[in-house]
């Protein structure tokens, strides 16, 4: 069942199970379960051994021993919760969220925050999902912003700014993955950086979810599930449905803000997890190049997981110190640790399981069966961009990688290009990370959408599934400006068609909900 229709099947299950009983663990454990199943024709104990395979190598491998990364990234989540927790023992959250609500002074403020600061962090999208949620989050609090839509905003910020911007993990990649490309075709025409920058523009979706994540933060725009999470947060205060349980992120109330916390006591583990954790990357990059480094080959060769660990324990350590030095603190040292760790593991589980499936996904080779659908199909080359959108949409959301998506994609649709138009080249491979990015914000099982919610503290499928309007509505612009793009071939048009299709179905909302309230 490899490579054909029926690789399909997992993926497809798992989301329509999402979708219909809301139940993360339950819908990605289904599909690991079905995909080990028909990767081993349907025989149950190596089906069985499949799937413990597949666990213990998130873990472990005989092959490549100890699965660092993964450890340094569930270790960082762990370090993070622990942080959180002791900026709000010190009562460092409760005073930042006391200045905020005197400099922030209106809702649409509030929601402004995380939207400008999506765009500054532009260095990795992990370190931009977690780092903003622990900035943002008391503003938003303070003022009733549902933790739905502050995932919304960081996830709808994260992936789009890291994709165009070359100093940043995903544009070291993407760049050097061109390179590759390029050598592989015998493209001269561009350098791969030149390249990169060129495409920027051409990557209509990340600058429609950008403009549509300011109309939403300006205008409150809130449309399907968000709508339910808006009004009951504004109403009741209640920022997440409490019914549904724990969620990643969030603390309980074990633990007693000090009646004499500062500013600083936020202020400084976040800067120290900043900085570590920058400084970390460009050390662990510069380390990774050869004598002759850039700045380009330093984020080409950083170790972003082990960054975050050594960003994460540094915050830890620091905000323990502070701590240590308030007198008389409410809570013991035990409980916030205890805390901080049972924050995160709601989090920790959905990313194991997400991963569990990524392999099995993988396994099944449903990117290569999509791939090879594209590859075969008859299409007219002026809409190529178009259909590699959608396509890269659909790959990246049953698989839940925008990096995956990229790897299989980019080579694809520069083949296609090169012996088709290779004038096309570029504005191929842009929809391809156009679409990449589309299809992660749709995904459960992507990274960056699982530690998006975990930031912001909410509901993952709240997240996920208060999102998808949106996804939704900057895809349709994007489509019609890949449309565009295929009549004219002039991005100077299709891009600025894509922001108007923004701003009209924007403007259209904010008059239904203007007509609704009068």
């Amino acid at each position: 069942m490899e490579g054909t229709i029926y690789s399909l099947i997992p993926a497809v299950l798992m989301l329509v199970l999402v979708l219909l009983t809301r139940k993360v663990l339950l819908s990605l454990g289904t599909g690991i379960i079905v995909g080990a199943l028909m990767l081993h024709n349907f025989n149950v104990l190596a089906s069985i051994q499949e799937v413990g395979e597949v666990f213990l190598t998130i873990f472990y491998s005989v092959e490549d021993g100890w699965s660092i990364g993964s450890l340094y990234l569930l270790s960082f989540l762990l370090l993070l919760g622990i942080t959180t927790a002791f900026m709000t023992a010190s009562g460092g959250s409760k005073a930042f969220g006391d200045w905020a609500i005197r400099k922030v002074k209106t809702r649409r403020g509030a929601q402004l925050v995380p939207s400008f600061l999506g765009i500054l962090i532009f260095i990795d999208d992990y370190f931009n999902s977690l780092s903003v949620g622990q900035v943002a989050r008391p503003v938003t609090d303070r003022y009733k912003v549902s933790r739905a839509k502050l995932a919304y905003f960081i996830d709808s910020t994260s992936a789009p700014i890291t994709v165009i911007t070359p100093i940043s993990s995903w544009g070291a990649y993407i760049i050097g993955t061109i390179g590759a490309i390029f050598v592989a075709n015998g493209i001269t025409e561009y350098q791969p950086l030149e390249a990169f920058v060129k495409m920027i523009p051409l990557n209509f979706y990340a600058f429609a979810a950008m403009l549509l994540v300011f109309f939403v933060a300006i205008f409150n725009i809130n449309i399907g599930p968000m709508r339910k999470h808006e009004t009951r947060a504004v109403d009741t205060g209640k920022l997440v449905d409490e019914e549904k349980g724990n969620v990643a992120g969030e603390l309980k109330n074990n633990i007693s803000a000090h009646e004499k916390g500062k500013i600083m006591h936020l202020l400084i583990p976040i800067g120290t997890l900043v900085i570590g954790t920058i400084v970390a990357m460009i050390v662990t990059g510069y380390m990774g190049s050869s004598e002759d480094a850039t700045i380009l080959t330093v984020f080409a060769n950083t170790n972003v997981n082990l960054s975050l660990f050594v960003g994460g324990l540094l915050a830890v350590i620091i905000a323990t110190l502070l701590y240590v030095f308030q007198s008389e603190p409410k809570t013991n040292f035990g409980t916030v640790y205890l805390e901080g760790i049972r924050s995160m593991l709601p989090a920790i589980y959905i990313l194991i399981l997400a991963w569990m499936i990524g392999s099995i996904i993988s396994s099944l080779d449903t990117g290569g069966y999509l791939a090879e659908v594209v590859e075969k199909a008859a299409i007219n080359v002026n809409y190529l961009p178009l259909i590699l959108f959608l396509v890269a949409g659909f790959m990246a959301l049953a698989t839940g990688t925008s990096w995956g998506t990229f790897g299989i994609m980019l080579p694809i649709a520069a083949q296609i290009a090169v012996v088709s138009d290779v004038n096309l080249v570029l504005p191929a491979m842009a929809a391809v990370l156009a679409g990449s990015v589309f299809g992660d914000h749709c995904s459960p099982i992507s990274d960056t959408t699982i530690l998006s919610s975990t930031g912001a503290g909410a509901n993952h499928i709240d997240h996920v599934l208060t999102q998808l309007p949106y996804a939704f509505i900057s895809a349709f612009a994007t489509g019609i400006g890949y449309w565009v793009f295929g009549l004219t071939g002039n991005v100077i048009i299709a891009l600025p068609v894509t922001l108007v299709i923004i701003a009209i179905i924007a403007s259209l909302l904010i008059m239904i909900m203007k007509n609704k309230n009068d």
